[in-house]
């Protein structure tokens, strides 16, 4: 396995710019995992590929607005930081974007606040140290990151969110989610279709290229994720019932199979909250989950490793150039596909 078998060639005018309105009128390629033919969908038909006892888990993480502009204390040059992960109430690992921004360097905010470089981690990574807790803040001085290759303004933020994230922590959104609106779910509930959460907050080494040509040489960097007591209770009623677990997006994926990595195969899951470095490629013996809803991953990542660990690599590359040629729209603000 190398990460060259992961690539493929899309044209720069299939990758999506702006969200699908409304939500769910966002394409849905149907893809059938062991046989069959590939269908076209929208994405408000999901109910018509899905079956009453069937359960679908979300990840309910929410965005922080984590895009923080700056300005250096001792000559005014602007910077900016894009909040990557807190390691203390004060403390929080940043990548930075501006000139000489090394240790000992001091950062005035908007609101009258300061933030300390402490240490450089290597690239634009660096740890920081704010006066004062930054999260009470975010909502005043920040703003929603998006990813470097959608360049149209975003108009409402509310759109890089799901309809039912709650818990804020990560710096990207579960994509797969931003189809769902609240009268698909209504109309999933009412055809008997379950409903369970997870939380993993997301950071953007999940959506980072894979540089080595062994994927295996790729570090993966931890992501804090809970898998609660009731969703627990909810897979394992599924699985006694003859149902199938419905993972909505690669993240949501990573926190039932890590779930699943600390129970016996009878138990299927046991409770988990913590960090996870779970990295799933071809060959990995999945647990937990029996259908994926997911959006187009970009080449050589591994969310695209992953569906093709669930999927098999040939036949999603096959569907890929399947959806290149129809017209899908790519990536977050992309279409989606169903497989299972």
């Amino acid at each position: 396995m190398r990460t060259s078998d992961f690539d493929y060639a899309l044209p720069a005018d299939r990758i999506a710019q702006q969200p699908a309105e409304p939500r769910d009128s966002s394409r849905l390629l149907v893809v059938p995992r062991r046989e069959g033919s590939l269908s076209h969908a929208v994405f408000r038909d999901l109910p018509d590929h899905l079956r009453p006892g069937d359960l679908i888990v979300v990840n309910v993480t929410r965005v922080l607005p984590a895009r923080l502009p700056a300005r250096k204390a001792s000559s005014r040059g602007k910077a900016e930081l894009l909040l990557v992960r807190r390691v203390e109430a004060q403390v929080w690992e940043t990548l930075i974007g501006g000139r000489r921004i090394g240790p000992g360097v001091r950062l005035d905010l908007p609101d009258g606040s300061s933030a300390e470089v402490l240490e450089d981690l290597g690239g634009a990574r660096r740890l920081i140290r704010f006066d004062r807790p930054v999260s009470p803040r975010l909502g005043r001085i920040g703003e929603t990151p998006l990813p470097p290759y959608i360049h149209e303004t975003l108009v409402n933020p509310e759109r890089y969110q799901t309809v039912y994230g709650r818990i804020a922590g990560s710096v990207a959104a579960p994509t797969a989610g931003l189809h769902f609106t609240p009268g698909l779910i209504a109309r999933l509930r009412d055809m008997g279709v379950a409903w369970a959460e997870v939380t993993l907050h997301i950071g953007l080494d999940t959506f980072a290229p894979v540089e080595e040509e062994d994927p295996n040489r790729h570090p993966i960097h931890s992501e804090w994720c809970q898998v609660g007591e009731e969703t627990v209770a909810a897979v394992r009623r599924a699985r006694r019932d003859g149902s199938r677990i419905v993972a909505v997006g690669t993240t949501t994926v990573r926190a039932l199979e890590t779930a699943a990595l600390q129970a016996t195969p009878e138990n299927i899951l046991c409770p988990f909250e913590g960090p996870t470095r779970l990295f799933i490629t071809p060959g990995f013996d999945f647990r937990a989950i029996d259908v994926l809803i997911t959006n187009f991953h970009l080449p050589r990542s591994s969310l695209l490793m992953l569906v093709s660990a669930f999927a098999g690599r040939e036949r999603l590359l096959s569907a890929y150039q399947v959806a290149v040629e129809a017209g899908y729209r790519f990536y977050s603000f992309g279409d989606a596909m169903l497989v299972g």
